[in-house]
């Protein structure tokens, strides 16, 4: 035991950047050692990029965008010292704050063959409608609209955009949905072992695409809507508070439903809303 202890201390003491927070696709579906043993670690994956940070400690450079590791102390002006390091580490410090509206799409017909046939349900349209109808009534300056290049989120895009008039829409394969990572708990009934290794690439280039503090070039703060799905978001809300990413599948959203998440100029991460559809009459609520 205390072996193991020294060990956990160690991998703590080891850990590098959040974003190496995925675990490997090979260590999916390999099974136990049996009876009380410990379950197998899994490795990261080369494109995670490093070690799981310690559980409960926060990593301030997690979208490494923290000022002091974007400048090369070693170039300091040795004359001017500390001033002229100040002055260099202001250039890289975020000033506004990100406001993050993640939007699951609306009910969509299930059962159709190909992707360009899963179109919305009347019901989706409805929900999409009252979605959008409580983005306008926010009364926020939206800079723009992202969405997954997928039939039901883009359809969910074009009946929310009636109400945003003027915001701009920009289309994206990155947050098509996915299956991000193993969850944990397992499930017996979904192992898609290369899915995960396939799309959990794509899902966390997503997530570091676009989740993190403001560009230092950034004055006011920003409002921004992402309209995708409820695997990405889940995993993106995981990866952005630095839980544990394997817990995605644990988060139930609703079709419709709105995520708030704020990151501020120090990079801090807070939850406003997870899954909201409070603005919908209780009939109008599916989670299919």
């Amino acid at each position: 035991m205390a072996f193991r202890q020294a060990l956990q201390l160690a991998a703590c003491g080891l850990a590098g950047g959040s974003a190496a927070v995925l675990f490997s696709a090979v260590a999916v579906g390999k099974p136990r050692a049996g009876g009380d043993s410990e379950p197998r670690a899994a490795e990261a994956p080369a494109w995670a990029g490093g070690a799981r940070p310690c559980r409960g400690v926060w990593d301030p450079n997690w979208d490494r965008r923290e000022p002091l590791s974007l400048v090369n102390l070693r170039k300091r002006n040795v004359e001017s010292g500390e001033e002229e390091q100040a002055s260099r580490l202001d250039h890289y410090r975020a000033k506004a704050t990100r406001h993050i509206f993640l939007i699951r799409h609306s009910q969509y017909h299930m059962d159709g063959c190909l992707e360009k046939d899963r179109t919305l349900t009347p019901l989706g349209r409805e929900q999409a409608e009252l979605t959008g109808l409580r983005l306008a009534s926010l009364g926020l300056k939206f800079s723009k609209i992202i969405h997954s290049s997928m039939t039901r989120a883009v359809e969910t895009t074009d009946i929310i955009s009636k109400h945003l008039p003027g915001v701009s829409r920009v289309s994206t394969d990155l947050l098509r949905e996915g299956a991000p990572i193993e969850p944990d708990p397992p499930v017996s009934h979904w192992k898609p072992e290369a899915v995960y290794y396939e799309d959990g690439a794509r899902i966390e280039a997503a997530f570091r695409n676009y989740i993190h503090r403001a560009d230092a070039k950034q004055e006011e703060d920003s409002y921004e809507i992402f309209i995708c799905h409820a695997n990405v978001i889940r995993y993106i809300v995981c990866r952005a508070l630095q839980f544990p990413p394997e817990g995605w599948l644990r988060l139930s959203l609703n079709n419709g439903s709105i995520t708030h998440l704020v990151i501020r100029p120090d990079g801090r991460v807070a939850l406003r809303t997870l899954g909201d559809t409070g603005f919908m009459p209780p009939n109008k609520i599916t989670r299919s």
